[in-house]
């Protein structure tokens, strides 16, 4: 699998190529999966370019995504887009249009009523394990591990010259992830190391310019699809030569 990660917390200084509306969103998506992506996680924002948990604009976003797309979508629930734990709980709890799935940062407070929260609202949980944090540690003894859709394995190391190391010490740490699928990813200047590493190893990984804005060869990506494109070469070529 390789998901698409949109945008992410970035906004319009990171450059044209980022979506912020829900219009571009959709179309950066219907392009990425006509590129290959096969499932969507984006950051839903503001009209201002602020990543937002309000019912209003994850509905107004899912809806315009899922009108281009037949793939499952996922969105954010970092608490930079609401830091109060009880007001991001709240947020949840009254979207009004659900998505397929939703990421949950298991270091940050709150993480396990919130999975739980999506949990009974019938969302799947992405559990981000961030490198560097206590998140492997937490998730390790999670009564909800079982339950979730998949572990997002995020490797934080933005150094191409150490993340994929960062990465194997991250995996270690997750151990059995309670036999949940793992999707490993990474960003910045770690993100193609760390996607080549997941291609050899045979896991699940994302790209998109949420998390990184250059191709393997360093140029400035000019969309979503582009990435995407040179994910699957990276990945294809990483598997063979394993």
């Amino acid at each position: 699998m390789v998901q698409v990660c949109l945008n992410g917390p970035r906004g319009a200084a990171d450059g044209v190529a980022v979506p912020l509306t829900p219009e571009a969103m959709a179309r950066s998506a219907a392009e990425a999966v006509a590129a290959g992506a096969t499932d969507i996680h984006v950051h839903p924002k503001t009209p201002c370019g602020q990543d937002s948990l309000s019912p209003r604009v994850v509905a107004v976003t899912l809806e315009a995504i899922r009108a281009r797309v037949p793939v499952p979508v996922g969105v954010t629930t970092g608490a930079w887009a609401e830091p109060d734990p009880a007001q991001r709980l709240a947020r949840v709890r009254d979207w009004t249009v659900l998505p397929d799935h939703a990421s949950v940062n298991w270091h940050e407070p709150g993480a396990e009523e919130l999975a739980a929260a999506l949990l009974d609202l019938g969302v799947g949980v992405e559990a981000g394990v961030w490198s560097g944090t206590d998140g492997a540690a937490r998730f390790a003894v999670s009564p909800l591990g079982p339950r979730v859709l998949r572990v997002l394995a995020e490797v934080t190391d933005p150094d191409a010259a150490t993340a994929e190391t960062s990465a194997r010490e991250l995996l270690s740490d997750l151990g059995t992830a309670h036999g949940r699928p793992v999707l490993l990813h990474g960003e910045d200047g770690g993100a193609w190391p760390v996607l080549r590493l997941a291609g050899r190893l045979g896991l699940a990984t994302r790209v998109g310019l949420e998390d990184m804005l250059v191709l393997p060869d360093g140029q400035r990506a000019l969309s979503n699809a582009q990435l995407v494109a040179g994910a699957l070469a990276q990945y294809a070529w990483a598997q063979r030569s394993s």
